[in-house]
């Protein structure tokens, strides 16, 4: 492969301007196609399990009870001033109002509180229904303003009235705020990591180009598929995260190799050889990942899993042709000045050598026995804080005129000018040689810090969200809170009993006795009287659950009614099948955590194997793993401290406190899979490069860190700052993804594999790298760092030693 990725980059480099008109050839297709066959209007957010129980229930209903098949609103009128729902007044507002609403947009019909008794014990509340043969994703895009703007002429002096229920739930959410406070933040992260305005906005315009793409290209395709408005906003905001990532990695190398005199050409060519290969490994991780959640069998779900797949895939090809293309474009001006921050910084990542390989080839390694070696003499620094001792892994043996010296710019040099600066590690060096001094006491505060980070993920609640997190000033949530603090919570998520009386002798007494069984089971709190269909000898019951449609205390009611259906069926002679919006909720969250389990296997088995295959190693993957299970389990404790139990949630913008979404964790599982592997693959490969040419373990550490450490983090910081960045968004649903994510790339970039991963292998040392003959024989050599590419550019001995004061 990075012989192919070399080959592809000199061509794209070569062919600049073809490459550019096909890359915008492509967005104006994607755009035409969204016009003409899809667009924002036709999302759809509807959620469905094909084959459950509520679906086939729902599915019947269609024909049997069209009018409670579709999607539903309630308006609840709230008297006000000492005022009584029933008074004259009032009352003959509450009556105009829903006149008017039964002649709004797609409505089929409307309940009035006084035949349906929902009217509040004090008097003061009345709730009508209003009721759609439509899903939500079937309403027309105005269908419920025109309704809120039909009973508004009730909303006078001495009565309020709010429009809400499950209408209004899940609707779409504006992201482009998000888009460019996400855009905003990586310019500024690229900019400090550059220092070039123009190296900065190569990779904000890849991505771009990428993101436009993707989007475009799957709302071209709401015609005819059901996607969802979360599905968008995942794909956007994973596009963008690792479209700059991706550009940030193969960038960084070019530069690095500009800096040392590599022709524009050539440099790309190499960097996408190098850098583009792990951006090709990490990027199929993903698409692997995100793909399989095709196999859970959840539409919505499917939908999210492939537009976010489909993003990366798309970042992916951008790096690999657009990129080399625009620094085709770029020419020489990418390469630092001379005499600049950015040029001194090339020059002592370069000039660092690997820990004091002298001209013998000895490294300066720690308790191996071996020594730094030199004719002329060798200087080693110890103006960093690092000392040189026999006792810690870097002893220095004095056997041909070496000086140990002190002082704050010491260094070790030899004949061809590779040293070890102390003053030009940079802050990733510095850190990793912090954490790998006691390596062991790292490794216990990491699993303490993250465990205890995690408890609080024991007592999970796993739901669909609902109008009760909705934001506090919308209508909907208004209507929520009121029906449940006047009607009680269940009149917020109601229950659909569906009975086929077919096989009963009397059909209508086997109703009213299906009804009165259910009416006996703990936490109901009202039983509607059946509503029947002679000619399909069905009937649907409305139960009202004495709880909230996310409470616990629900779920149990949903699964003692079917659990109860034998006995049903015994006394009646009846069948039923329990379904709504809440039944939904309830099979959604049981096929997701049946799914969860397996799903979390898999991904774990392929991440050890790929990770296997590249590093060639035991230790390497076992740690990866560990580290990842370690990360995803702290960052679902976060978010279960933030949005279920309310810790600091205030901070963005959580004015209430509920579950956690359904899709959360197996979501989290895919993505993070897939950017853990990011940072794993570019970090460590360095490391093992390094080990393998030098022979030291902790020096290779060392060396990953030098090498690729500042730009791991900022990729890190970019991807969190992206995620981050939707923490404005009003979906709870995509408040909790971006929380999720953004604190799964925060813990496992920094905490992970800047310091777990360092503190094992420091711990581990030649064990990290061990491989047992017979596999090694076994497996295919993947070359990831493009190793038979040739070496990377040397560095001159002028450079080698100009001093460095570079961070």
């Amino acid at each position: 492969m990075p012989a192919f990725l070399h080959r592809l980059g000199r061509l794209a480099f070569r062919r600049r301007r073809r490459m550019l008109a096909l890359w915008l050839a492509l967005v104006a297709a994607a755009v035409v196609c969204m016009t003409a066959f899809g667009g924002t209007g036709k999302l759809d957010n509807t959620f469905s399990i094909p084959g459950s129980e509520s679906q086939r229930a729902l599915d019947r209903m269609k024909t049997d009870f069209p009018t409670f098949s579709g999607t539903s609103a309630q308006i609840v009128f709230t008297a006000t001033d000492g005022q009584k729902v029933s008074d004259p007044a009032d009352s003959a507002r509450i009556r105009a109002a829903l006149g008017a609403a039964a002649s709004a947009p797609q409505v089929a019909k409307v309940v009035s509180p006084f035949d349906a008794h929902t009217i509040s014990a004090d008097g003061t509340t009345a709730v009508a229904q209003v009721r759609y043969e439509v899903p939500q994703s079937a309403l027309e895009p105005n269908a419920l303003d025109e309704l809120k703007s039909a009973v508004a002429g009730a909303n006078q002096r001495g009565m309020r009235v709010d429009v809400g229920g499950s209408a209004f739930g899940n609707a779409p959410s504006e992201s482009h705020r998000s888009d460019i406070i996400g855009v905003g933040v990586a310019l500024v992260i690229l900019t400090l990591t550059f220092g070039s305005l123009l190296t900065t906005g190569i990779p904000v315009v890849t991505a771009l180009f990428g993101v436009a793409t993707a989007i475009f290209g799957a709302l071209s395709l709401t015609g005819t598929v059901s996607i969802s408005s979360t599905a968008q906003s995942l794909a956007l905001m994973i596009g963008l995260a690792v479209g700059i990532d991706y550009a940030l990695f193969i960038v960084s190398r070019h530069r690095f190799h500009l800096a040392h005199g590599m022709e524009p050409e050539d440099s790309a060519a190499l960097a996408v050889g190098t850098a583009g290969s792990a951006v090709v490994f990490a990027g199929l991780t993903v698409v692997i990942a995100m793909t399989g959640l095709t196999v859970v069998g959840i539409p919505y779900l499917t939908a999210m899993g492939l537009a976010a797949a489909g993003a990366v895939l798309i970042a992916v090809l951008v790096a690999t042709t657009l990129l080399p293309a625009i620094l085709g474009f770029a020419g020489t001006r990418l390469t630092p000045g001379p005499g600049s921050r950015a040029m001194r910084r090339e020059q002592a990542v370069g000039g660092a050598g690997e820990d004091a390989v002298g001209a013998t080839g000895d490294s300066l390694a720690g308790g191996t026995g071996e020594n730094v070696l030199s004719g002329t003499g060798d200087n080693v620094a110890g103006g960093t804080g690092e000392s040189v001792a026999d006792g810690i892994e870097e002893s220095v043996a004095s056997r041909t005129g070496e000086i140990v010296a002190g002082g704050t710019d010491e260094h070790v040099a030899s004949r061809t000018g590779e040293h070890v600066a102390g003053a030009a590690a940079n802050a990733a060096e510095r850190w990793f040689r912090l954490v790998t001094r006691r390596p062991l006491l790292t490794l216990v505060a990491v699993v303490a810090s993250l465990g205890a980070l995690a408890w609080p993920a024991h007592d999970m609640r796993l739901a669909l969200p609902d109008n009760g997190t909705a934001p506090k000033s919308s209508s909907q949530r208004i209507a929520f809170d009121r029906v449940g603090e006047k009607l009680g919570p269940g009149f917020n998520g109601p229950l659909l009993v569906l009975a086929d009386t077919s096989h009963s002798s009397d059909p209508t007494t086997a109703a009213q006795r299906v009804a009165a069984t259910i009416g006996a089971l703990p936490d109901v709190a009202t039983v509607g009287k059946p509503v029947a269909n002679p000619a399909t000898h069905t009937a649907l019951i409305q139960v009202i659950p004495g709880s909230a449609p996310s409470d616990p205390a629900t779920k149990t009611l949903v699964n003692s009614i079917r659990d109860d259906r034998a006995a049903i069926l015994r006394d009646t002679g009846a069948t039923v099948q329990v379904t709504g919006s809440t039944a939904v909720s309830v099979d959604v969250a049981a096929k997701l955590n049946s799914a969860l389990m397996p799903f979390a296997a898999v991904v774990i088995g392929l991440s050890l194997l790929l990770l296997l295959l590249v590093f060639r190693s035991l230790v390497v993957p076992l740690k990866a793993a560990a580290g990842f299970l370690l990360s995803i389990a702290a960052t679902l404790g976060a978010v279960v401290g933030v949005f279920q139990l309310g810790h600091l949630g205030g901070l963005i913008g959580v004015d209430t406190t509920g579950p956690v979404s359904s899709f959360l964790p197996i979501i989290l599982l895919a993505v993070l899979f897939g950017l853990a592997m990011d940072y794993e693959v570019f970090l460590v490969s360095r490391m093992r490069e390094s080990y393998l040419r030098t022979g030291n373990p902790l020096g290779a550490v060392h060396s990953g860190a030098r090498h690729s450490g500042r730009v791991v983090t900022a990729a890190a910081l970019i991807m969190t700052s992206v995620f981050a960045a939707f923490l404005t968004s009003d979906s709870t649903m995509l408040k909790q993804i971006a929380f999720a994510l953004a604190a799964g790339v925060l813990l496992d970039a920094f905490v992970i594999r800047m310091t777990f991963v360092p503190a094992v292998l420091a711990l581990t040392r030649h064990a990290a790298w061990w491989l047992p003959k017979w596999l090694e024989r076994r497996l295919p050599d993947l070359d990831i760092e493009g190793d038979r590419l040739g070496p990377a550019p040397a560095v001159p001995e002028s450079v080698a030693l100009t001093p460095s004061t570079a961070d």
